[in-house]
């Protein structure tokens, strides 16, 4: 792999990250209580809950920037806000 290919797509993971990040925190109404960075890491890492969760299921996970993967990340997004809203006890 050359090395504009693999800072293309660490860039496209950011991409990734902030837009499923931003979605989930407004699906669950907690875009003004975190920044920029936060909702990349949230949506990173949603991708990661969402395609474990998916492969429960039966189905791919992340399959490469398309809508069908950011839906997986949003929903991995939505179940770590909820994780962290019942750890916590916050309601919203």
């Amino acid at each position: 792999m050359e090395g504009g290919e693999f800072e293309m797509s660490i860039l496209l993971w950011i991409i990734f990250g902030a837009l499923a990040g931003w979605l989930a925190s407004v699906i669950m109404k907690t875009n003004t209580q975190q920044g920029l960075l936060m909702d990349i890491v949230l949506g990173i890492v949603g991708a990661v809950v969402g395609g474990f969760v998916m492969s429960i299921f039966g189905q791919p996970g992340v399959t490469g920037f398309n809508i069908y993967s950011i839906i997986v990340a949003v929903v991995g997004a939505v179940i770590l806000i909820g994780i962290g809203r019942a750890l916590t006890g916050t309601r919203y």
